[in-house]
């Protein structure tokens, strides 16, 4: 196919993203930490949860907790798994909500990703986990009974980290897939930003219909926590909202630092979940 074609094969493909407000983050934390994170997390951010219900998402015999954490700066998917976790779940990063599953899976593995669960039906819709190049695991998924959500206040940012050699092919697939745009390409960005002061890595962003996506292109050399944190949600004050998370038991793992126009932090929530915070620097 011509490259003219294939362009237009993509064009004619329909928006498959449904908004950034039916993506959420997929956080698995132990039973009974399931509780601690829900209420840590919502003190921080505002909203509320869904009701608690014990089922089976997985396509083989599986039990956990499910519930969303719905906030006006991102929405998380909290599983409590009762039963040893069957693979490869646990390593998708996030729940993606698509209009088509059929069509998504195979526009997917069109622009070059991977299925690494094939569809398999759930209590409220259908699922596939995909993977694309460069290692990135992402679950997308399907209602039966059309969602209606709240759009966010601010839309987050799905957090990838990829090696320099697959950096540009995940960056092709997943633009095509998703319809998205590149919007910024910043080959010499402050290594602050991944634990790094003294040096400069890649940091593209992405935008699209399933929200904003910031592409970290390192070596893999990161101080812990980077590379943990799945997710960077944006705040109106970062002081006021670092405040809120330590005395809903939450520990900062990164001080507040100054780098392309944002003040930024990283977070560690009850139960292990490592978040990025940030808001515009004033």
């Amino acid at each position: 196919m011509s490259a003219s074609a294939a362009v237009a094969k993509d064009a004619a493909q329909p928006q498959l993203g449904v908004g950034a407000q039916y993506d959420t983050t997929h956080v698995y934390v132990a039973p009974e930490d399931v509780d601690k994170f829900a209420a840590s997390f919502l003190a921080t951010f505002g909203g509320q949860s869904t009701k608690q219900v014990v089922a089976t998402v997985t396509p083989t015999p599986s039990s956990t907790t499910s519930q969303l954490l719905q906030t006006p700066v991102g929405t998380v998917s909290l599983f409590g798994f009762k039963t040893p976790i069957p693979y490869p779940f646990g390593a998708e990063r996030t729940g993606y909500l698509v209009t088509d599953m059929d069509e998504a899976v195979k526009a997917a593995k069109d622009a070059g990703a991977d299925v690494l669960v094939a569809t398999f039906p759930d209590p409220i819709g259908r699922d596939v986990v995909i993977q694309w190049p460069g290692g990135i695991n992402m679950q997308l998924y399907w209602h039966t009974t059309k969602p209606s959500y709240a759009a966010f206040a601010t839309v987050p940012e799905n957090r990838v980290y990829v090696s320099p050699e697959r950096a540009d092919a995940f960056t092709r697939s997943f633009v095509r897939f998703s319809h998205g745009k590149v919007v910024s390409d910043d080959a010499k960005a402050s290594g602050v930003e991944i634990g790094r002061p003294k040096d400069m890595y890649r940091r593209i962003r992405i935008e699209s219909a399933f929200g904003k996506m910031t592409v970290l292109v390192t070596d893999g050399h990161l101080p812990y926590p980077y590379g943990r944190e799945l997710t960077g949600y944006e705040v109106a004050d970062l002081k006021d909202t670092l405040a809120k998370a330590t005395a809903a038991g939450a520990t900062i793992l990164v001080q507040p630092f100054t780098s392309d126009r944002r003040d930024s932090a990283i977070v560690q929530f009850p139960g292990g979940y490592v978040a990025e915070i940030h808001a515009a620097a004033k």
